[in-house]
């Protein structure tokens, strides 16, 4: 049997937090889909192809060590998690913040699908303070993000704030 598992998120940018995740979860499923969430309602920087792109580059040296899918979704999370096949739900945490908000998705999902689990991964204390959002906003007011996120998505996010990479 195949596990296939299912690391959702709006991934506007790709973090290097992200790819940590991602390289740790391929270790735990034999496909790893990537779902790349449309949300039009947090504004992203990044178009839906544009976000995409990112994800299927990123994950380009993990390529091996499972299967990996990268498709966007636009739909209920646990609908998407059916379609796909996946029996789990790959989450990162960073700090108590994302705990709180994650246990209360976990314990909706379960509600809508007991069938499907959702693994919790801490972020690696390099990681752990990084977020998309910020690393926006340090890029638009001129700061450094290249510990933050690959060389690629640095010159991505530089191109759209209008500042150098």
């Amino acid at each position: 049997m195949t596990r296939i598992g299912l690391y959702p998120g709006t991934f506007d940018p790709v973090t290097n937090g992200h790819i940590d995740i991602m390289g740790r979860a391929v270790k735990l499923v034999d496909r790893l889909i990537i779902g790349v969430a449309i949300n039009k309602d947090k504004g992203p920087l990044f178009d839906l192809d544009e976000r995409v792109a990112m994800v299927m580059e990123a994950v380009e040296p993990l390529r091996g060590k499972a299967e990996i899918v990268v498709q966007p979704f636009d739909r209920l999370l646990m609908h998407f998690a059916q379609d796909v096949g996946a029996s789990l739900i790959v989450r990162g945490l960073r700090a108590v913040a994302d705990f709180e908000y994650e246990f209360q998705m976990t314990a909706m999902n379960q509600q809508l699908n007991r069938e499907i689990e959702t693994v919790f991964l801490m972020a690696d204390p390099r990681h752990q303070a990084v977020a998309s959002r910020l690393v926006k906003e340090i890029a638009r007011l001129g700061g450094d993000i290249s510990s933050f996120v690959t060389p690629s998505v640095a010159a991505r996010i530089a191109a759209k704030v209008g500042r150098q990479a």
